[in-house]
């Protein structure tokens, strides 16, 4: 059985076409994506004009068109932190799925946060212990932990790598005075909720998953993405502060030269290592392993073990 997963995110549309059978991993037959930026089309009262109804139909109505045309039987449609936040999100939701006939559901920041680890939790296998899933979106900082397939704790914060940049309207590059602003913000939420977040025993496995991550250890010397899923990716702690530091002393246009981050996503990168660095000074974790399955495997998990 072939099925598509389609992800609304803060930065991207994004859809993946896998095949599914019962007792094996999903294989993925092929995976496209539009960059529209969600986030960054907010206005300052915190919604999106008229005209993104029409932009963002289109582009799903190619997508569907692409997945339907490659065998796709059926495609798991959401939507993440943009839509979520956005005052009038629900109702630009319900004109899209009224014009292009696609079921679309809104996922809250914690389930974002519990299929993130169930995809982790599936990658990793039971051998891993107690995960610790990280996940910087473009809109949202997810954190779950737990020794199962359901983290006994889930959390969203509002620490996304394109909602920070936009928030504190960060020049290019960013002023000192506006990274200390920033930094401040980003500590006094994880502040908030690290307690929630350790366990007795701590965490024996520390993962992260997203853009975010995946560019920076990319960035300290992990293997390119051509190099394929299988291979470990780490990103220690004492590289990642001393990259995080760098990145957002970087213009866009330099960080856009370095290793594995996208034009797309340069603009973003300062906010999203500073989130990264926070986390992994607050909660004192030596290593990140990065992890190719996140949230988009995740809702096509659910779905198949809806299925049994």
């Amino acid at each position: 059985m072939r099925l598509g997963v389609l992800d609304i995110g803060s930065n991207t549309v994004h859809l993946l076409v896998c095949d599914v059978a019962a007792g094996s991993a999903p294989l993925p037959a092929f995976s496209v994506k539009e960059s529209l930026g969600l986030i960054g089309h907010l206005t300052e009262a915190g919604s999106f004009d008229d005209s993104m109804v029409s932009h963002l139909s289109e582009i799903i109505g190619e997508l569907k068109t692409r997945a339907n045309s490659n065998g796709c039987q059926e495609i798991l449609a959401f939507a993440t932190s943009a839509i979520r936040d956005a005052s009038n999100g629900q109702v630009v939701l319900d004109q899209v799925i009224k014009q292009t006939k696609q079921h679309i559901s809104v996922l809250s920041g914690e389930d974002e946060a519990r299929l993130t680890f169930l995809a982790t939790r599936r990658w990793f296998g039971w051998s891993s212990g107690v995960l610790l899933g990280l996940d910087i979106g473009g809109g949202s900082f997810e954190i779950a932990i737990g020794a199962g397939e359901v983290p006994e704790t889930a959390i969203s914060l509002p620490l996304g790598a394109g909602r920070l940049t936009k928030d504190f309207n960060l020049s290019d590059p960013p002023t000192k005075k506006q990274l200390s602003v920033m930094n401040e913000y980003i500590y006094g939420h994880l502040e908030s909720v690290v307690d929630q977040i350790t366990t007795e025993s701590g965490a024996d496995h520390v993962v992260g998953t997203s853009k975010t991550f995946r560019s920076l250890a990319r960035i300290v010397g992990a293997a390119p993405s051509d190099d394929g899923p299988f291979v470990q990716r780490l990103l220690p702690a004492y590289k990642l502060k001393d990259i995080a530091e760098r990145v957002a002393g970087m213009s866009v246009q330099q960080r856009a030269m370095l290793p594995g981050v996208s034009k797309d996503r340069a603009a973003q990168l300062a906010a999203g290592a500073m989130v990264a660095a926070a986390i992994v000074d607050l909660l004192e974790i030596s290593e990140i392993e990065i992890c190719p399955w996140a949230l988009r495997e995740g809702v096509l998990l659910r779905h198949i073990d809806s299925l049994s």
